[in-house]
């Protein structure tokens, strides 16, 4: 191993491909930065916020990260298209229902939230991102559907809320689950 080269994969630390743009770059670093930031009590770690930071002041600087690039021989690295030359793969009809499943968990806690506290309605995204328990990309996805059917929306503050449509959605959930534990009572009792 060159003994000039830095043993840290910047990339790595921000958990990025080398050949993302500045903006996923700023996005990946935030979240790492709010998650691992001194101030938060429940996953702080000095080391690993001072990792991320010392990756990101690298890789946001484009002469730094072309120099970084080249002495970690990613300029050479052409990045493959994942989908070139085969199918896209079919949807594993267990994903699409795990995703209900955690659009409904974000949705009750926000309603549950916007119940309680109805002048801060707010929860943060790292927060929101730890009750779904999923990784910062799956997170992204959630965020995006749930805002884009109008269920949730980012606050001033930059938390996130649930709206009208999104309370009105968890109460046609709750009430289908109820109608459907009536129908199998009913099942059952006439069974018997």
């Amino acid at each position: 191993m060159d003994a000039s080269r830095p043993t840290e994969d910047y990339y790595a630390i921000l958990q990025v491909a080398p050949g993302c743009d500045a903006e996923v770059l700023e996005k990946a670093y935030r979240h790492l930065a709010q998650r691992f930031h001194p101030d938060h009590s429940a996953t702080a770690d000095v080391e690993k916020f001072t990792e991320i930071t010392q990756a990101y002041s690298v890789l946001r600087n484009p002469e730094k990260r072309a120099a970084y690039d080249k002495l970690h021989g990613y300029d050479e690295i052409a990045q493959p298209n994942p989908y070139h030359g085969i199918e896209t793969p079919p949807l594993d009809d267990r994903e699409a229902l795990a995703d209900a499943d955690v659009h409904e968990k974000i949705l009750n806690v926000l309603y549950k939230r916007r119940r309680e506290h109805a002048g801060n309605p707010g929860v943060g995204p790292f927060a929101v991102q730890e009750i779904a328990d999923c990784s910062y990309e799956e997170f992204e996805f959630h965020s995006w559907y749930l805002k884009s059917k109008g269920y949730i929306e980012t606050t001033e503050e930059g938390t996130i809320a649930i709206t009208v449509e999104g309370v009105d959605h968890v109460i046609s959930m709750s009430r289908h689950a109820e109608e459907q534990k009536l129908l199998s009572a009913r099942r059952d009792e006439a069974e018997d």
